[in-house]
């Protein structure tokens, strides 16, 4: 059966909304989702941070239901920041897509530029996939 802990050890300081460790003991599948851009369907991508960030977490919520999963299943997010000055609106928009319990695991960085010219933010996921009969089981 699978089994995964979100783990936030004392001897680390209480992390903004992700998890310091998610180990996952399991049969499971694991899946990687590409970085993610706050561009639509079309390719087109808004001048605005906040509406970059909600599309890219729709994105990324169309990606994972791709594999029949839902955030609750990642455990592990990579952030690319164009600037740290948008930090906080990033944390508040993806706050409004997880849940408060067993934040991923999650790494930010700030970098100078992107590859699509325009892009503010990209997030890559990796989530843990439950084979049919194992999430049977967990129900």
């Amino acid at each position: 059966m699978s089994q995964t802990r979100f783990i936030n050890p004392d001897a680390l300081g209480k992390p903004p909304g992700y998890t310091h460790v998610v180990e996952a003991t399991t049969p499971a599948r694991i899946v990687y989702i590409a970085g993610q851009l706050g561009a639509d369907k079309d390719g087109k991508l808004s001048a605005n941070f906040r509406q970059q960030a909600v599309q890219t977490f729709e994105n990324l919520k169309h990606a994972l239901a791709a594999v029949g999963e839902r955030f609750e299943h990642v455990v592990k997010f990579n952030n690319y920041l164009v600037d740290l000055k948008y930090l906080p609106m990033f944390r508040q928009v993806r706050d409004s897509y997880l849940s408060d319990q067993n934040r991923p695991a999650s790494t930010t960085l700030a970098i100078s530029g992107l590859a699509r010219e325009g892009g503010l933010l990209e997030i890559e996921a990796v989530a843990e996939w439950i084979h049919l009969r194992q999430r049977c089981l967990r129900l």
